[in-house]
């Protein structure tokens, strides 16, 4: 009896800490790591009046005289903030990074829910000019650095061929080409990957469903996260970013799901590979050998197509669909190698 009166008063005492630990987490404040340089540091999470509402941006750098690389995230409203304290300290070095969480995602959603007309590429695209240039004014800069994850490539590539004079160059990470070509790749994989792994279920789903949901699929072998089968890891690794309260972490997924559900695609009549082949801006394509979800053979070819002033494509042997996130020393390294002699 004694035994046991213990042990539920030790299990009581480690509920009740653990209660008080997710209090305190709840509401621990937003931060964002000081830079100890001499020069001219900045490590600030703001909120920047863009379209109408306040919209957050991560600036970080230690020395505001560097280039400005401003980072585009994907989802449509997935952001890329959240996992920005696992790869970009080695950039911070050299540039100042910028993380933007675009309406409809991240801290900006948490923050204020946008109408669900809003959540549109040509409002998405006249937000990003605006921060732009509110950059530029900020940093003294004439031109800056333009990086688009999947999504956020799509609008990345409009942008800099509507407005090339802003931009040194662009950079695509997983960059998006053609949705219809990429859904017949993906299922393709999907149902490659499927007989080997004796998956009868998924054939039977996507023989009798129409347009069925991959994302899980893609997962589960290997297209989005090269070395695992879920969302988990970019999802623990969001819960510990020091810029996001607990609640801000959690609304993440809301806030994805609030995006992709409303978004309207009003600003080409086709796809990117159609519609944009001459770009007047240095691009680089970085690419994940097993990424399927845009899915990298695609990427080839439309490489093949362009033309710029400077191209390069980098691939990324041990990576699927998040390369700074599976290979993070690569990736800054090859971003450092671009543009610092």
């Amino acid at each position: 009896m004694k035994l046991t009166k213990i042990i539920f008063k030790s299990l009581g005492l480690f509920v009740l800490v653990l209660m008080i630990l997710l209090l305190v987490w709840w509401v621990w404040p937003a931060r964002t790591p000081k830079i100890h340089s001499k020069n001219n540091t900045v490590s600030a999470i703001d909120y920047v009046k863009i379209g109408g509402i306040e919209q957050c941006v991560l600036i970080r750098g230690e020395n505001t005289d560097n280039p400005v690389l401003l980072f585009l995230h994907g989802g449509p409203g997935m952001p890329m903030m959240y996992l920005a304290h696992q790869f970009q300290r080695p950039l911070e070095k050299h540039f100042t990074v910028v993380q933007w969480d675009r309406r409809g995602a991240g801290k900006t959603y948490s923050k204020n829910i946008p109408s669900p007309e809003s959540i549109n590429t040509e409002q998405l695209i006249k937000d990003a000019f605006t921060l732009t240039d509110t950059l530029r004014k900020r940093y003294k800069q004439e031109k800056i650095i333009l990086a688009g994850h999947s999504f956020g490539s799509y609008l990345g590539s409009i942008m800099v061929n509507q407005r090339p004079e802003l931009f040194k160059a662009y950079i695509s990470i997983g960059q998006v080409v053609d949705h219809k070509k990429s859904r017949i790749i993906q299922e393709n994989f999907i149902r490659k990957q499927a007989i080997k792994a004796k998956r009868g279920d998924i054939i039977s789903v996507l023989d009798s469903v129409e347009n069925p949901n991959l994302e899980n699929w893609l997962f589960e072998f290997g297209g989005e996260l090269k070395n695992s089968t879920s969302f988990f890891p970019l999802l623990w690794t969001g819960l510990k970013a020091p810029e996001y309260r607990l609640k801000e972490a959690l609304n993440v997924a809301k806030g994805s799901s609030f995006s992709s559900r409303n978004m309207k695609y009003n600003m080409l009549a086709g796809s990117i590979a159609n519609e944009i082949r001459d770009y007047q801006v240095p691009v680089y394509f970085f690419v994940g050998k097993s990424d399927y979800t845009t899915p990298y053979e695609l990427i080839q070819e439309y490489y093949e197509m362009i033309t710029a002033p400077k191209k390069g494509i980098v691939y990324f042997e041990n990576s699927a669909h998040f390369p700074f996130f599976e290979e993070p020393d690569k990736f800054c390294n090859e971003i450092i190698g671009l543009f610092v002699k």
